[in-house]
C-alpha cells in the first residue's frame, strides 16, 4: 500500500464522503483509545494535531500537566468498510505529542519508535509476523460456552466459526491489512488469523486494527472473540507467536548460506540476546495474571527457554529453511499472547536481540527434543532455565531490569511495572471459584 499523506487523506475523505475520522492511539496496557473529528477539522488537525485532557489516560499523565496532543498520522488513514449511523467513517493513528510539540514519553507508539531508531542506526530494519489465537464464545459473560468442538485446521461441519473468519479475513484486506493465513487452531472454539509480515511499526498498528476487527465481525454476528490468553481449563491457551527478523536494504540479515541451520552470526546473537533476558521481558509480553496460566506445561506454550528448529516446546523456534527463501529466514518466539500491548511487545523483544548483537552474546547449542519430557536433572545439565511461573515473579524480575527499563523509558517503565502491582494485589486478595470447591466444605 502506498505511503498516504496529509494531501492524499484530504482528497480520499473527499472522494469517498467521510464524514467523521476516528483518531486512534493506545494506553500503556494496550487499550484502544479513540475520539472522533468532523471532516471540516481534518485539515487542521493534520497540521496542527487535536488537544485532549491525558490525566484520563491510563499511564499518561497528572491532572496537574492534563493537555496532551493527538497528532494524526496520514500513513495511517483508513476509511472503514462498514458505516456508522450510515456515515462513512475514517481512522488514523495518532502519535501523542507534550504541548510544545515533544513526542510524550508515555506514548507506546513512540517507544516503539525509539527501539526502531535504535536498529536503524544499527542498519537494520525490523520485521515482524504475528500469529494471533482468540476464542469465539456465545456470550462475553458467565461461564465460556464454545461454539464448536472442532481442532488443528478442522472445517465443516465441526468448524461453524469458517464464515466468521472469512469475512474478518476480508474486512483486513479491504482495510490493507495483508492475511497470510488463518484456520481453526487446536482447542474448541479457537481460532488464528496470520498476517503477512511487515515493519514493526505498521505492524503494532495493524495488530491493533486486528483485535478490533475480530471483535466487530463477532459482534455483528451475535458472537463474543476473546483474545485472554487462557479463557477455559483444560485447554491450549491462545498466544502470539511472533516471527521476526533483521533486514539491511533487502538482505536478510538472519541469512547465512554456509551456516548448518542457514543462521548468520547476527541472527545468533540476536537469539541469544532474546534468550539471555526473555525472563526480563515477559511481564511485558505476557502482562496479565491470566497470561501465566497459560504458560504451563502441557499445552503447546513455551515455559523453558531453550531454542530449536523442529522442536513446537521451545521459546523460540526456527523455520526450516526452504531454497530460494533466503528473506524467510525468521526468529519464531513463542511466548507473547494476543492481549500484550504490541507496541511495547515488539520494543522490549528487539531491544533484547539487539543486545545480544551489540554484545555479540554466544548462542548455545539448541535442543532438539521434548524439554517437557526431560528431568529437573537433564535440565539443569543443559542449562535450560524457565520463564516465570506468574506475573508476581514477573514483576519481580522485570522491576530490576535495566534492558527493559532503558528499553520503555523511565516513564511507560514505572507506571506500568506501577499498575501490574495493583493488578497482582488485586488478585491475590481474591477467593476464586476453585478454593470453594476445594475447601469449602471440608475446612
Amino acid at each position: 500500500m502506498a505511503r498516504l499523506e496529509k494531501k492524499d487523506v484530504l482528497r480520499i475523505s473527499k472522494e469517498k464522503g467521510v464524514r467523521f475520522v476516528r483518531l486512534w492511539f493506545t494506553d500503556i496496557l494496550g487499550f484502544l483509545k479513540s475520539f472522533a473529528i468532523t471532516v471540516r477539522e481534518l485539515e487542521g488537525a493534520l497540521e496542527e494535531g487535536m488537544g485532549f485532557d491525558g490525566s484520563s489516560i491510563l499511564g499518561f499523565v497528572r491532572i496537574d500537566e492534563s493537555d496532551m496532543v493527538a497528532m494524526p498520522d496520514p500513513s495511517t488513514f483508513r476509511v472503514l468498510p462498514w458505516k456508522t449511523n450510515e456515515q462513512v467513517v475514517a481512522v488514523m493513528f495518532c502519535d501523542i505529542l507534550e504541548p510544545d510539540g515533544k513526542p510524550h514519553q508515555g506514548d507506546p507508539r513512540w517507544v516503539l519508535k525509539k527501539n526502531l531508531k535504535r536498529a536503524a542506526d544499527m542498519g537494520y530494519t525490523f520485521y515482524v509476523g504475528p500469529e494471533l489465537e482468540y476464542f469465539y464464545f456465545r456470550r462475553p459473560t458467565g461461564k465460556p460456552e464454545t461454539l464448536d468442538s472442532g481442532g488443528y485446521f478442522d472445517l465443516t461441519p465441526l468448524d461453524v466459526a469458517s464464515d466468521l473468519r472469512k469475512e474478518t479475513v476480508v474486512v483486513l484486506e479491504e482495510l490493507g491489512i495483508p492475511v497470510e493465513y488463518s484456520h481453526h487452531e487446536v482447542a474448541p472454539s479457537q481460532h488464528e488469523i496470520d498476517l503477512k509480515y511487515t515493519d514493526g511499526l505498521t505492524m503494532a498498528d495493524s495488530t491493533m486494527i486486528y483485535r478490533l476487527v475480530v471483535k466487530e465481525v463477532a459482534l455483528k454476528n451475535n458472537v463474543y472473540a476473546s483474545f485472554m490468553p487462557k479463557p477455559i481449563f483444560g485447554v491450549n491457551g491462545s498466544g502470539m507467536h511472533t516471527h521476526q527478523s533483521l533486514f539491511r536494504g533487502e538482505k536478510n540479515a538472519f541469512f547465512d548460506p554456509d551456516d548448518r541451520y542457514h543462521l548468520s552470526d547476527v541472527a545468533k546473537h540476536y537469539i541469544a540476546g532474546l534468550m539471555r533476558h526473555a525472563k526480563e521481558i515477559t511481564l511485558v509480553t505476557n502482562q496479565w495474571v491470566n497470561s501465566y496460566k497459560r504458560l504451563v506445561p502441557g499445552y503447546e506454550a513455551p515455559v523453558y527457554i531453550s531454542w530449536a528448529q523442529r522442536n513446537r516446546s521451545d521459546l523460540i523456534r526456527i523455520p526450516l529453511y526452504k531454497p530460494g527463501k533466503e528473506v524467510a529466514t525468521r526468529v519464531e518466539y513463542r511466548s507473547p499472547d494476543p492481549a500484550c500491548n504490541p507496541y511495547l511487545a515488539f520494543s522490549v523483544m528487539l531491544a533484547a536481540g539487539l543486545e545480544g548483537i551489540e554484545k555479540k552474546y554466544p548462542l548455545r547449542d539448541p535442543v532438539e527434543r521434548n524439554v517437557y519430557e526431560m528431568t529437573e536433572k537433564e535440565r539443569k545439565r543443559h542449562k535450560i532455565d524457565s520463564l516465570p511461573e506468574d506475573l508476581y515473579e514477573a514483576i519481580q524480575i522485570t522491576e530490576k531490569s535495566d534492558l527493559v527499563r532503558r528499553a520503555l523509558g523511565d516513564h511507560v517503565f514505572f507506571k506500568f511495572i506501577e499498575n501490574k502491582k495493583i493488578e497482582w494485589e488485586r488478585y491475590r486478595a481474591q477467593v476464586t471459584d476453585y478454593e470453594l470447591e476445594q475447601y469449602f466444605s471440608i475446612l
